[in-house]
């Protein structure tokens, strides 16, 4: 098991995500390699985002699914862009926006 992780920072709608990138988290005998994704807001801190409602994500995935997209970035940009689209969210966005009256 290797324990070292690429950084990235990114902006996403104005918030900072930190991508944590374990490509080869485990590794198989058949030479597959199990990978290790997380993704948390640095500012504001644990702001939510569409993939999680507690702004930090712990993902295990195979390296061959995010080698396919162009790596561990663009991976997550898919993955918000895709949950974006969905009611949920967008339900969930507009009620962080209205304030509670209780």
């Amino acid at each position: 098991m290797k324990t070292d992780y690429a950084i990235i920072h990114k902006n996403w709608n104005g918030i900072e995500i930190e991508i944590r990138w374990n490509a080869d988290h485990l590794i198989f005998d058949d030479g597959q390699s199990m990978a290790h994704l997380e993704i948390e807001s640095i500012q504001p801190a644990r702001a939510p985002l569409p993939i999680t409602e507690t702004g930090y994500r712990s993902h295990f995935l195979m390296r061959s699914h995010v080698d396919h997209v162009g790596g561990p970035e663009a991976y997550v940009e898919a993955w918000i862009a895709e949950v974006t689209n969905t009611h949920k969210w967008r339900n969930a966005e507009i009620a962080s926006r209205q304030y509670a009256l209780f």
